[in-house]
């Protein structure tokens, strides 16, 4: 007679005679192994350890703004990631929207400035010659604070082209931005022509800009490419570089475009952007050295993007 005890184990799920290992003879009884018998031994090779978070690798993937991941390690920005926009938009996803915000942006940008030179020019003394730079800057900043973290709020083919050229914005997006950019441009110098009547576009062309007499192409080309050069690497620089507090970008990218224009105004009448050039004259029909006018700012553009993202970027700040 046998004891609860020596009765053989039942089967785990209930089903069919108890399990007997190989070698053993059937009805043997099996002993029940000790608490301290079934306790799994450590491992005495240690489980390798989880792998580690890929910050660049993740920011590709999941297509965030530009920048927005610091070199916690050396205190250095770690730069912008291909898919990602300027002041912290995220364009994956988002590009219909973002080239929409560079529609609105562009043209009020182009509106506010062009409508100042059309008023000057066809009422002399109504404003001096910084309005049209000073009314420039004033509308970047405000668009910058409304429509940087939708769009990155470039509304310069120059910005784009250069952010593209340091790999700072993807060029799959580009085609959308310029479309954008341009229609805005176009569309901002119907409306000043339908606001002023046909003497903006007869005797201003609609505020688009033109050399002064006697300025060549050389000259034109040098003074574009500079003063872009001056806004596009401000632009860079606290628009993509996380050292720079964010609530400084608007009011330094419009005080950028401000010096921009005034001190081109008097020589090339101070573009600094392709489609602020091109849609004016578009309109009005009136072309003179409209390739100077598209070209010279996107060098002015790439060279800046570049410069600070290749060289500048790197710096650290003076210890004291």
């Amino acid at each position: 007679m046998t004891t609860p005890s020596d009765r053989p184990t039942p089967h785990p799920e209930g089903f069919g005679s108890p399990q007997v290992p190989d070698g053993s003879a059937p009805g043997a009884t099996q002993a029940t192994p000790s608490p301290q018998a079934t306790r799994p031994t450590p491992s005495s090779t240690p489980s390798p350890p989880p792998p580690s978070f890929d910050y660049d690798a993740h920011e590709q993937g999941s297509g965030q703004g530009a920048g927005e991941g610091p070199d916690k390690s050396s205190g250095k920005s770690a730069g912008k990631s291909s898919s990602g926009g300027l002041y912290g938009s995220d364009l994956a996803g988002n590009i219909v929207r973002a080239s929409i915000a560079e529609f609105i942006g562009t043209f009020l940008l182009v509106l506010a400035g062009t409508a100042i030179v059309v008023a000057g020019g066809l009422n002399k003394g109504v404003f001096d010659g910084l309005a049209p730079a000073l009314g420039f800057g004033l509308m970047l900043v405000a668009l910058v604070t409304a429509l940087g973290h939708i769009s990155g709020c470039h509304l310069n083919p120059a910005v784009t082209l250069g952010l593209t050229a340091s790999r700072k914005f993807p060029l799959s997006h580009v085609p959308a931005y310029l479309a954008a950019q341009f229609a805005g441009a176009i569309v901002a110098a119907l409306t000043v022509w339908a606001a002023y009547g046909s003497l903006a576009r007869s005797k201003v062309a609609l505020g688009a800009p033109s050399p002064a007499h006697g300025v060549g192409v050389l000259r034109t080309s040098l003074v574009e490419a500079v003063i872009t050069f001056l806004l596009v690497l401000v632009i860079v620089s606290v628009a993509t570089d996380d050292r720079v507090p964010s609530a400084a970008a608007g009011i330094a990218v419009g005080f950028a475009l401000f010096a921009a224009v005034s001190i081109g105004g008097t020589v090339t009448g101070g573009s600094v952007n392709p489609a602020r050039a091109l849609g004016p004259m578009i309109v009005a029909g009136s072309f003179p050295q409209w390739v100077v006018y598209l070209v010279a700012p996107v060098i002015g553009g790439v060279l800046a993007s570049l410069l600070y993202s290749e060289f500048l970027s790197k710096g650290d700040e003076p210890k004291t």
